[in-house]
């Protein structure tokens, strides 16, 4: 295809590697697709970092929909993790994004390369399945073991600690100091203190 606007990752390890390798082999693929591109370039940063400037740049511009197809050299120099790697995926093929991996000859512009999104989504799938059981067996877990599962326990406010609070407020309290005196919101506080509530309603809260 041409006319493409493709966005060039390259990243090295430390400061005394260079990134010429990564960006000759790229420029020339993309010089041979006729695609015009753009480098993005991390020195001295690890793989295993989900927070590297020129990626941070990089997706925020994809993001913008600066460009079409994200390249690099290899998928370790996207990310060293599978869970970063299906990630940054995901959110290419969300916002219409191709990938290209050299090394792994991954190219989703491809109809044959598609096939890739679609496995990487399926294994991004597993992953949150199997989070998701990991979790509903921690809390049944937690259950037999007679541990408090979910919300927090709610509170009562009785008629007394209304009282209390409009008598408060009245002489000036602030809303926000009532909810850190009685532990509720700011929210909950105004609308136990407003004149329109009858003193004798208790109202229950989850303290915050």
């Amino acid at each position: 295809m041409k006319g493409k606007r493709a966005a060039i990752y390259v990243r090295v390890s430390t400061n005394s590697q260079e990134t010429d390798m990564q960006e000759v082999e790229l420029n020339e693929y993309c010089e041979n697709r006729s695609w015009r591109c753009t480098v993005y370039r991390d020195r001295g940063q690890s793989g295993a970092k989900n927070d590297r400037p020129a990626l941070n740049a990089l997706l925020g511009d994809m993001r913008k929909r600066k460009f079409d197809v994200v390249i690099v050299w290899s998928l370790d120099r996207l990310a060293r993790s599978l869970k970063q790697l299906l990630s940054i995926a995901e959110e290419c093929k969300s916002l219409g994004v191709d990938l290209v991996s050299l090394k792994q000859n991954v190219d989703t512009t491809l109809p044959a390369g598609r096939l890739t999104f679609q496995v990487l989504g399926a294994v991004a799938e597993f992953e949150r399945e199997m989070l998701r059981e990991r979790v509903r067996a921690g809390m049944a877990q937690a259950k037999r073991s007679g541990k408090r599962v979910g919300r927090p326990a709610r509170r009562q406010f009785q008629s007394s600690d209304i009282s209390r609070m409009k008598a408060l407020r009245a002489k000036g309290t602030s809303v926000r100091k009532l909810a850190t005196d009685f532990q509720t919101t700011q929210w909950m506080a105004a609308r136990l203190t407003a004149s329109e509530l009858r003193p004798t309603e208790n109202w229950p809260i989850r303290v915050t």
